[in-house]
């Protein structure tokens, strides 16, 4: 078996010397690296969509750290890298929300389960599928599974909301997905400019992952701070008021 140590590459020239003093030590992995394990889980998702076809259909996106080619991992924990997917549903109007995630992690474990992996776990807002090896107790890799509706309001403002399980009352309910950060057009600010301050944000973005004490605080969260850093120093205007 070939194990991440073997594959993952951090982005040459982009990361330098990892600083002493680190409470984690997390590196960026490679897009080569990381190909083999999307192109499986994109092939688990066209057998799920296969097996549901009939019942309702849905399409994929990629979301997250992999979409960005951002994705990062610690080899000294147990955790290897993981993937983050959003499933659009179509035509199950006639599902309740538990009915709908039951009824997706049922056909997840039928396609993935003979292929080695862990029985899906029903988390708050995601499905989580793990390849877990045993021998070494740790987690290979995963894939975190969201339900999405997309949907306009009368006023034609588009909206996204997700299936959420509220584990303590045993409930299930479709919930309003959060605005976000509203950080694109800062992206794509921030790549048109001089100087490979693209650079900049990977450096940065490691330096918060492995230095971050707040357990509460996600890879998410640091993204956003990191892009609202970049463009704070170097001068971001929105709306012709410099921030």
């Amino acid at each position: 078996m070939i194990f991440y140590n073997d594959l993952a590459m951090t982005l040459d020239g982009r990361i330098g010397e990892r600083k002493e003093k680190t409470m984690y030590h997390y590196e960026y992995v490679s897009r080569n690296a990381a190909k083999p394990y999307r192109e499986e889980f994109e092939a688990i998702i066209h057998e799920v969509q296969d097996l549901l076809r009939d019942e309702f259909t849905f399409q994929y996106d990629f979301i997250g750290s992999s979409s960005r080619n951002m994705i990062t991992c610690d080899f000294t924990t147990n955790k290897g890298f993981d993937f983050d997917v959003n499933l659009h549903i179509n035509g199950a109007d006639d599902y309740s929300p538990e009915d709908l995630k039951k009824v997706i992690m049922r056909a997840i474990d039928r396609v993935a389960v003979p292929k080695g992996y862990a029985n899906c776990e029903d988390s708050t807002r995601v499905i989580t599928l793990k390849m877990k090896n045993q021998f070494r107790s740790r987690i290979e890799y995963s894939c975190d599974f969201a339900i999405v509706n997309d949907y306009e309001d009368n006023k034609g403002h588009k909206h996204q909301e997700y299936i959420h399980f509220q584990k303590n009352q045993r409930r299930y309910y479709w919930n309003e997905q959060p605005k976000g950060y509203d950080l694109e057009p800062k992206v794509d600010w921030i790549k048109k400019q001089p100087g490979n301050l693209w650079d900049d944000v990977l450096d940065l973005y490691l330096d918060k992952k492995n230095n971050n004490t707040n357990l509460d605080k996600k890879s998410r969260a640091l993204y956003a701070e990191t892009i609202n850093e970049i463009c704070l120093q170097n001068g971001y205007r929105h709306r012709g008021i410099r921030l």
